[in-house]
């Protein structure tokens, strides 16, 4: 079926191809009867997942509270790839009867559900600890570890009767790092859902069904020219500068990009990364590490990432233990590497 350029004037997005990658195994039919629920699905980086893995040819089960975005991301995903392929459920993740509606519609629809993308989070849980309510941190857990856990209770099971499935999570940084995205609040929410996901795919080993964790270090597509002014300083606060989008643009450009990825990018990783589950159980790393292992075609080849990632493949025990050695321990500082340092050559065994 042939595909048609869509745009929106309520979703972000610019019209998905993704044919440039065939020779990278990524085709309209790579997907094919598969279907897949991305929770989170409505907007930015759950939506670049949505739109890629329907490019490339499964049904899509659109989860998401915000229901005007939903259903828009309904009717350009059936518009682009011409075919009743995506569905949105409103959803709340924290509430187990919208978990059920939400399974009881994907398999009222398509029949079964073969790739469970957990996405959804709320970024405004984004603050520190000594200054965050206790209910932010509630709510962090709420969405990102009982919400993971209730969506792969639903689905996980007929993945394992049918010998067949993949379950991701978009993670993050295990602990709040000064210039990052993640606050405390954020990535305690998100270190929680990551453990929970790696512990499952111990959970299902050998029965058809593969789990890995993928952070979507700088995807997103912003309008500089609609972020809201900055707040007035206050009596005593140093002067700050003025909104520069150019600079603004600068600071977040990602390495062989012009600018941050572009959520349908990061839907390709995420596509290469799905068809190569089987290499990548128990398994989690950086879109960027997903770039590499498929050479994607950088728009700024001479900026693209060289050499080696910031991860390499953990023994299981390593992995068991990685929450345990979380800091430099008895060696001190200045033997351990910092966070920009070459890591150590990856083993062998995977894609990436």
């Amino acid at each position: 079926m042939a595909k048609k350029a869509v745009t929106s004037e309520i979703l972000n997005i610019v019209p998905i191809d993704l044919s440039y990658l065939n020779d990278r195994g990524i085709t309209e039919d790579c997907l094919a009867g598969k279907t897949a629920v991305v929770t989170g699905g409505a907007s930015n980086v759950g939506l670049g997942y949505a739109r890629a893995l329907a490019w490339c040819g499964a049904n899509v089960v659109v989860a998401d509270l915000n229901e005007k975005a939903g259903v828009e991301t309904q009717r350009v995903i059936n518009e682009e790839n011409g075919r009743d392929c995506c569905l949105f459920v409103k959803t709340n993740v924290t509430k187990q009867e919208d978990i059920d509606n939400l399974a009881a519609q994907a398999f009222a629809k398509f029949g079964k559900v073969d790739i469970l993308l957990n996405n959804a989070m709320n970024m405004r849980l984004n603050g520190p600890m000594l200054s965050s309510p206790v209910e932010d941190l509630v709510s962090s857990f709420e969405i990102s570890g009982k919400g993971v856990m209730m969506a792969c209770k639903a689905f996980v099971p007929g993945m394992i009767e049918r010998g067949y499935g993949v379950v991701t999570y978009s993670a993050t940084q295990f602990h709040y790092l000064p210039g990052m995205a993640g606050g405390t609040i954020y990535t305690a929410g998100k270190a929680a859902a990551t453990s929970l996901v790696m512990s499952l795919a111990n959970e299902v080993k050998g029965k058809g069904v593969n789990c890995f964790c993928l952070t979507p270090a700088g995807i997103g597509r912003i309008d500089f020219s609609k972020m809201p002014p900055m707040p007035e300083p206050k009596p005593g606060d140093p002067p700050r500068p003025k909104f520069d989008p150019k600079m603004m643009k600068r600071m977040m450009s990602m390495p062989g990009f012009d600018g941050m990825i572009p959520p349908e990018a990061g839907g390709a990783g995420m596509v290469y990364s799905i068809l190569n589950a089987d290499k990548l159980n128990g398994s989690g790393f950086l879109i960027s590490d997903a770039f590499r292992a498929m050479d994607f075609p950088y728009p700024v080849p001479e900026t693209a990432p060289k050499g080696n990632s910031l991860g390499h493949r953990l023994s299981d025990m390593e992995m068991t233990m990685v929450f345990c050695t979380k800091g430099p321990a008895f060696d001190g500082p200045e033997k351990t590497p910092s966070f920009g340092a070459p890591p150590a050559a990856p083993a062998a065994g995977g894609p990436f």
